[in-house]
């Protein structure tokens, strides 16, 4: 079994770590085109869609599924059972827990954190990632509770904490997060670079 299918035109950088199956695993399938930088490390089970590109050290843990056109920035974390959509920009340190859905073309900015585990270290709590529809932005260092659900077009202002659903096309701020009318300039969908 091969440790790794890749498609066409892909460059995985020499350190990069494209870690080999075990047991009833599958090999990471890296899409057309795609970039992985020095330092990041892929696991097995993982799937991308072409273009897929990482920054350095990042990390894309098994049972993750990532659409095409996705960047995944340095340093990111994007724990195992997660899906993403097409056109997601991951940017520096963002952290992304296992049970995560995110849609297509969302954009996490530096730093943001999602959430999973709504009691840490208590028995008996299953984990609940948070749900990101389609062209939500979550700015710098913002964080969304476990189970959250952030709906279409809204935008999360950097460092709020979104702690309960945010409505689409709707501008969450604050610490806890409130919700605002969307001014127009962000009314639009995002737009993948």
């Amino acid at each position: 079994m091969s440790k790794c299918q890749l498609g066409d035109g892909c460059r995985i950088a020499e350190s990069a770590d494209i870690l080999p199956p075990e047991g009833g695993q599958s090999p990471a399938r890296i899409g057309s085109d795609s970039i992985v930088r020095a330092g990041s490390v892929l696991y097995p089970d993982v799937v991308t869609g072409n273009r897929f590109q990482t920054g350095h050290h990042a990390v894309v843990r098994e049972e993750t599924t990532v659409g095409h056109d996705c960047v995944v920035g340095s340093q990111v974390v994007v724990d195992g059972q997660s899906d993403l959509g097409d056109g997601v920009s991951l940017q520096t340190g963002a952290y992304v827990p296992a049970e995560t859905t995110i849609g297509d073309r969302v954009f996490l900015g530096p730093r943001a954190v999602l959430t999973n585990d709504p009691y840490p270290l208590r028995q008996g709590v299953d984990l609940a990632g948070p749900t990101l529809e389609a062209d939500v932005t979550v700015g710098a260092n913002a964080t969304v509770l476990p189970g959250v659900t952030i709906g279409e077009r809204s935008f999360v202002a950097a460092g709020a904490v979104v702690t309960e659903d945010v409505p689409p096309s709707t501008l969450a701020v604050g610490t806890p997060a409130k919700h605002r009318p969307l001014p127009e300039p962000l009314a639009a969908g995002n737009v993948h670079r």
